[in-house]
C-alpha cells in the first residue's frame, strides 16, 4: 500500500477519481502486461522508467492525477496526438507542488478541468503559443544548440524576442522555456556538454528577460522561475563537464538565488546538489560535504526516496574525497536503501538519468577515491553494463572509470581495452571530464608499454591511439579559438577553464 508521502502532490487537495479515459486505453491487456508495454514504448525512445501493474492500478484509481515528464513523454509515444487531458490526466500546473496548492484554493473551476476532452494547457496552447514557442525554440535553443549536428558555433544573433502581448510573459513563453531545458538535456545526455555550453548561453539570458519583462499570473510566474532555474542548472552543468568550473558555480549560484526568490524548495535541492558534485570534482570535498547535506535538507518534504538516495550519494562522494570511509559507508547505505524504495510519480524530471547503473557508478568513484580500485573495478564494471543506450555520455563516463580503476589494479590490458572503447565513444561525446579521466589512465599505463618488437601490445596501442586522438583534439580546438564569435559569454568561458 502506498504511503502518503509516495502520493502525487494532487492527493492531498483533490480527492482521486477514476481515469476511465487511461483505463479504456489498456484495453483487454492486464496491468502487468500494459505496464510491460510502456516498458518497452520507453525503451524506443531511451527513456527509463519502472512502471507496473501497481503503478497503472494508481493512474487507474486517479491517484496519480498528471504524469511525471518521463512517462509524459512515454504515453505521448505511444498515443500519438492524444494530449495528457486526452488521456484523462489534469493540467501539470493544477497539481505539481505550490501550484496544486493555489488551483486547489481557486475552486473547482481551476483543479477540475481534468476530463478527455480538456486540453493541457500547459504543453499546448493554441496557435499564438505554437508561434512563440517555434520563435523561442528556433531562435533560441535549436539554433543556438544545433539541433540537427553539433558543428561548431556560427555567430550569434541576439537574444529572441520572445514576449506575449503587451511585452508580458505568458504560458506559452513557460513552456517555451521548458522546452529548452528538455531539448539540452537530451544533447548531453548524448553528446556531452563541450560543444553545447556557449551555446546554450543565448536561451539562458533569453528566459532572463522574460522574468524580468514581468508576468500577470502567479502561476506563470511560479513556472517561469522553476524554468529559468533549472535551465541555469542545466547550462552550469554544460560548463562543469566541459571543465569551466568557475562557470558551473556561477549557474548554480544563479539557479540557487532564483530559487530562493521563488521560494521553490525542488529546485533549492536540485541546485545544492549539482554543486555538490562540483565541489567533489574541484577537489573541495568539505564543501561537497556541507551542499550535498544542504540539498537534503531542502528535499526533505519532495517524496521522493529516490531524490534522497541519489543526494546522499553525493555527501558519500564528499566523504570518500575527505578520507573519512566510516561517514562514506554510512552515506552509501542510506542511499542504497533508500534507492530501494523504488522510482515514484514525485521524482524530479530531471533525474531521469538516476537508475541502477548511475548508482553503481557513483559509489564506484567513492570506492576509487578512498582507494579500493578492485572494488571500484567491479561496481564500474557493473555501471557500464546496466547503462541504458541512450545515455551515451554515461557509457564513457562510467568506462573510463572502469579504465582507470583497472590501471590502478595493475589489470594494464583490461585497463586499456576499457580506454580504447572510451576513445571510440569520445568521437560522439565531449567531454573535458571524461578526457581527464582517459589523461590519468593514460600516465599510469605508459610504464606497462612494450618495447618495439615484443608481440602483441594492446597498451601500445591505446597509448598511440590516445595520443592520435589528443594531438587532433588539440588541433581542433585552436581552429575552434580561432573561429569562436565574440562577445562576453565566449569570453567569459575561455577564462574559466579548468
Amino acid at each position: 500500500m502506498a504511503s502518503p508521502a509516495a502520493r502525487s502532490a494532487s492527493s492531498r487537495d483533490v480527492p482521486a477519481q477514476p481515469n476511465s479515459a487511461f483505463r479504456q486505453l489498456r484495453g483487454r491487456l492486464s496491468p502487468g502486461e500494459f505496464a510491460a508495454a510502456v516498458r518497452r514504448a520507453a525503451r524506443e525512445i531511451g527513456e527509463q522508467v519502472a512502471c507496473d501493474a501497481r503503478y497503472v492500478g494508481r493512474v487507474e484509481a486517479g491517484e496519480i492525477r498528471c504524469p511525471n515528464y518521463a512517462y509524459e513523454r512515454v504515453f505521448r509515444h505511444m498515443f500519438p496526438g492524444l494530449t495528457l487531458g486526452d488521456l484523462g490526466f489534469a493540467p501539470r500546473e493544477t497539481v505539481r507542488g505550490r501550484k496544486a496548492r493555489t488551483a486547489a484554493g481557486n475552486g473547482p473551476q481551476a483543479a477540475g478541468a481534468s476530463g478527455p476532452g480538456h486540453r493541457d494547457t500547459g504543453i499546448q496552447t493554441g496557435k499564438e503559443g505554437d508561434v512563440l514557442r517555434r520563435a523561442f525554440i528556433t531562435g533560441g535553443p535549436a539554433a543556438a544548440l544545433g539541433l540537427t549536428a553539433l558543428a561548431p558555433s556560427t555567430p550569434q544573433a541576439a537574444a529572441p524576442r520572445v514576449l506575449g502581448a503587451r511585452g508580458r510573459a505568458g504560458e506559452s513563453e513557460a513552456a517555451a522555456v521548458e522546452e529548452a531545458v528538455r531539448r539540452i538535456r537530451v544533447l548531453d545526455d548524448r553528446h556531452g556538454g563541450e560543444g553545447l555550453y556557449r551555446r546554450a548561453a543565448k536561451p539562458l539570458r533569453a528566459a532572463y528577460e522574460l522574468l524580468d519583462a514581468g508576468v500577470h499570473r502567479r502561476s506563470v510566474s511560479d513556472r517561469l522561475h522553476a524554468g529559468a532555474g533549472e535551465l541555469a542548472i542545466s547550462v552550469g552543468w554544460l560548463a562543469h563537464d566541459s571543465g569551466r568550473f568557475g562557470d558551473a558555480r556561477s549557474h548554480y549560484a544563479e539557479a540557487l538565488a532564483t530559487a530562493r526568490v521563488a521560494g521553490d524548495a525542488a529546485l533549492e535541492a536540485h541546485a545544492f546538489c549539482n554543486t555538490a558534485f562540483l565541489a567533489r570534482d574541484a577537489n573541495r570535498p568539505r564543501e561537497a560535504v556541507r551542499a550535498a547535506q544542504a540539498a537534503q535538507q531542502a528535499a526533505k518534504k519532495s517524496g521522493s526516496p529516490r531524490l534522497l538516495s541519489l543526494l546522499a550519494l553525493r555527501e558519500a562522494g564528499g566523504w570518500a574525497g575527505l578520507g573519512e570511509r566510516r561517514n562514506c559507508e554510512r552515506a552509501l547505505l542510506r542511499a542504497q536503501r533508500l534507492f530501494a524504495e523504488g522510482p515514484g510519480d514525485r521524482d524530479p524530471e530531471w533525474m531521469s538519468f538516476y537508475g541502477e547503473a548511475e548508482l553503481a557508478g557513483l559509489e564506484a568513484q567513492c570506492w576509487s577515491a578512498l582507494g579500493e580500485q578492485e572494488r571500484a573495478a567491479a561496481n564500474a564494471r557493473r555501471a557500464v553494463a546496466l547503462q541504458d543506450p541512450h545515455f551515451t555520455r554515461n557509457i564513457a563516463l562510467f568506462t573510463a572509470e572502469l579504465a582507470g580503476d583497472l590501471a590502478h589494479s595493475r589489470a594494464p590490458e583490461e585497463a586499456a581495452a576499457a580506454g580504447t572503447r572510451v576513445l571510440v565513444l569520445l568521437e560522439d561525446v565531449r567531454s573535458a571530464r571524461i578526457r581527464t579521466m582517459l589523461d590519468s589512465t593514460a600516465r599510469v599505463l605508459r610504464p606497462y608499454r612494450r618495447a618495439a618488437g615484443g608481440g602483441d601490445d594492446e597498451v601500445g596501442a591505446f597509448l598511440d591511439r590516445y595520443a592520435a586522438a589528443r594531438s587532433q583534439g588539440r588541433k581542433g580546438a585552436r581552429q575552434g579559438t580561432q573561429q569562436a564569435p565574440g562577445g562576453h559569454a565566449g569570453r567569459r568561458a575561455d577564462a574559466h577553464t579548468a
